[in-house]
């Protein structure tokens, strides 16, 4: 959503300027996005909380066994599955012999950030996109400390920029810079890859099970339906892609677009698709109903990520994200093997 408003003033603050003007970067340096003096802070407070949650064989997320090989024994009837069947140790015994499997001691992480034009305004810290960044860097830091593998993909208008999953924060330091530095999508540009086709890209490509990251704004340029009933454009990539792996959708919203603040006469126009409308925000009964239709739209995405099987948590510019990630951890433990009960076999 861009603005232009009749009775603007000026200001200094670039991130409240892309209401109006399209940004030229990011709104947010490497260094404020994840200082190291708050990166200590983080793995002291919030890591420590969850010990236990997310570390080494991440068990309680997801039961189930693992993959790796390990010992053979005697098959057990009704309580073994046959397709765990060793026959080569069979063959040798002459009796039924199953192979346990161990827990893989990693995860692998991906990340993918849409960083379409809509996501290239913000009214209070930073930008939706590099607040989807900061969310990103959060759950990086958090899987990083226990060895995990975290990747990334860049969903533009027309393509996507995929950066391979390495171990280790200077990997992890290297994946948000060049996410910060990439070049902001254009306003008005015609989209040609919608998120499915970004999920899909995911799906496709990474074959191998872990967790994933979904950073949107989860609007679909031209869908005016409010319908939590009715399916969204993406959903049913995000159901696909959370039948193999255990998702996570981070809905980045800006108070701007929940609460209309009385501006005036207000220009709102779709950076994606050019549309405009002409809005007098000082009319309480017209606020009052794009409030409705937002709060409709909210519900909507929300339905559509719960029905999909990922878990959903909401950033807002105007909130400390790091403690809204903590939050949502310390709860998603809880409810994350009735979330994702697929009959997957995942780690642990």
């Amino acid at each position: 959503m861009a603005t232009t408003n009749r009775r603007r003033t000026s200001t200094t603050d670039g991130v409240v300027d892309t209401i109006v003007h399209q940004p030229t970067g990011a709104s947010v340096a490497l260094h404020q996005l994840a200082p190291e003096a708050a990166l200590q802070r983080l793995e002291l407070t919030i890591v420590r909380r969850l010990e236990g949650f997310l570390h080494g064989d991440h068990r309680g997320l997801i039961p189930a066994v693992g993959t790796e090989a390990s010992d053979a024994r005697p098959y057990q009837p009704g309580l073994d599955d046959v397709r765990r069947m060793d026959w080569a140790v069979t063959a040798r015994t002459t009796e039924p012999h199953v192979r346990d499997t161990i827990a893989d001691r990693e995860l692998e992480v991906w990340a993918l950030l849409d960083a379409t034009a809509s996501m290239n305004w913000g009214t209070r810290t930073m930008t939706k996109r590099d607040l989807g960044i900061a969310g990103i860097a959060t759950m990086g830091f958090l899987t990083q400390k226990m060895g995990d593998r975290f990747g990334g993909v860049i969903m533009r208008h027309d393509s996507v920029r995929r950066f391979p999953a390495r171990s280790g924060r200077t990997a992890l330091y290297a994946l948000l810079r060049s996410m910060l530095t990439e070049p902001i999508v254009p306003d008005s540009s015609s989209p040609s890859m919608p998120l499915s086709e970004g999920i899909e890209h995911v799906l496709r490509v990474e074959r191998r099970r872990g967790m994933r990251i979904v950073v949107s704004d989860f609007v679909t340029p031209g869908d005016l339906e409010l319908d939590p009933a009715v399916p969204t454009e993406w959903e049913r990539a995000l159901r696909r892609l959370a039948s193999r792996n255990q998702v996570v959708c981070m809905e980045i919203v800006d108070p701007a677009e929940i609460n209309f603040p009385d501006m005036g006469e207000v220009l709102i126009a779709d950076p994606e698709t050019s549309a405009a409308q002409l809005v007098d925000t000082s009319d309480e009964q017209a606020r009052v109903r794009m409030n409705a239709a937002a709060a409709a739209q909210r519900r909507r995405v929300a339905a559509a990520i719960r029905r999909s099987g990922a878990a959903h948590v909401q950033l807002r510019t105007d909130s400390d994200w790091v403690r809204d990630i903590a939050r949502f951890v310390i709860g998603y433990r809880k409810v994350a093997p009735v979330l994702h009960n697929t009959g997957q076999v995942m780690n642990p």
